[in-house]
């Protein structure tokens, strides 16, 4: 069986953001081959603009999001680390992460942040232990 594995929320935004900038930047490359053709080389420059652009947003939304983050000590790696929502991976080692002590135990799913799979999966531990 393949072995799953997970990501920081934070880190998996941020790379986002990244990805954003650099796929700006090298559409605005692809517009200055096209100098001879005014309109293409400026539509290549509005999107990469558009890009980058949105890709600030994102940073200043995972920036904020951040902030109101928990910080947590990985009981793996011993580095400090943020956990975002009820179930996160550790940015660092990416052991799997909850702070809701009912999903302790259960395996790991990203799917608990929302409140029908994780109440399902609670319900389904309980009837398990009776």
């Amino acid at each position: 069986m393949a072995k799953l594995s997970y990501s920081s929320k934070i880190n998996k935004i941020r790379s986002f953001a990244l990805i954003l900038v650099f796929a700006g930047i090298l559409l605005m490359y692809v517009g200055i081959m096209f100098k001879k053709i005014p309109w293409l080389m400026a539509t290549f420059f509005i999107l990469g603009m558009l890009a980058v652009v949105f890709s600030c947003v994102v940073y200043l939304w995972i920036g904020s999001l951040s902030v109101k983050a928990v910080p947590v000590v990985c009981p793996n790696c011993q580095k400090p680390t943020k956990v975002l929502g009820h179930v996160d991976a550790c940015m660092h080692c990416n052991q799997p992460l909850t702070l809701d002590k009912n999903l302790e135990g259960i395996e790991f799913d990203e799917r608990y942040n929302k409140r029908r799979f994780r109440n399902e999966a609670i319900s389904k531990m309980k009837q398990e232990n009776e």
